[in-house]
């Protein structure tokens, strides 16, 4: 129950945030989801960095890693929102905006897991 209650508490925190920042880029940049694509580029960032001090301390304990990476980072990140804006481009033929998105946040989003490892051997 206690690890249960560790990923609740970051995936509310987590959720949150997302909320926060989402509501802060709507409409930033007109129908292009700026806020979904903002929350899981730094997500993927934050994982990595979690991850990569856990590499470099020795690991992360299991509570550590349920509560910021199950919990905090998988309420904050949200492939099922990335999902849903891409299929409404493609619904209205926006292919432009589908691709540009997609390959953005991929490319991004693992450019960031790689920088979070960076940074961490610094910290």
């Amino acid at each position: 129950m206690k690890y249960a209650l560790l990923v609740f508490i970051g995936g509310g925190f987590g959720s949150v945030l997302r909320y926060l920042i989402g509501k802060l880029f709507h409409n930033l940049l007109g129908a292009f989801p700026i806020g979904t694509m903002t929350v899981n580029i730094f997500g993927s960032l934050l994982i990595g960095i979690l991850f990569g001090l856990g590499l470099k301390n020795g690991g992360l304990s299991e509570t550590q890693s349920l509560l910021l990476v199950t919990g905090f980072c998988g309420g904050f990140t949200t492939f099922s929102a990335f999902a849903m804006e891409n299929q409404m481009f493609l619904k209205s033929g926006d292919y432009v905006q589908f691709i540009s998105y997609t390959l953005g946040s991929l490319i991004l989003g693992i450019a960031a897991v790689v920088l979070g490892l960076i940074i961490s051997k610094n910290l």
